[in-house]
């Protein structure tokens, strides 16, 4: 198991888990969303290969239209 920081909440996750997988917990959509890996924006492309490990920090903004 580890422990990361998800939008400032401490969280625990299985190991190997990936910004996908993470995604797919909170049935977040990958459109119209960022998401900050200890202080690096994330591109789309690496949600499947980036895996998280103990003490990570991410951070989820989801974009919002209006006007």
């Amino acid at each position: 198991m580890a422990k990361i920081q998800l939008n400032g909440k401490k969280v625990v996750i299985k190991t190997n888990y990936s910004i996908s997988d993470l995604l797919k917990k909170y049935k977040l959509s990958d459109k119209k969303i960022a998401i900050e890996h200890n202080g690096v924006i994330i591109p789309k492309t690496n949600f499947k290969k980036k895996y998280l490990k103990d003490k990570d920090k991410i951070e989820i903004v989801h974009f919002i239209g209006g006007g």
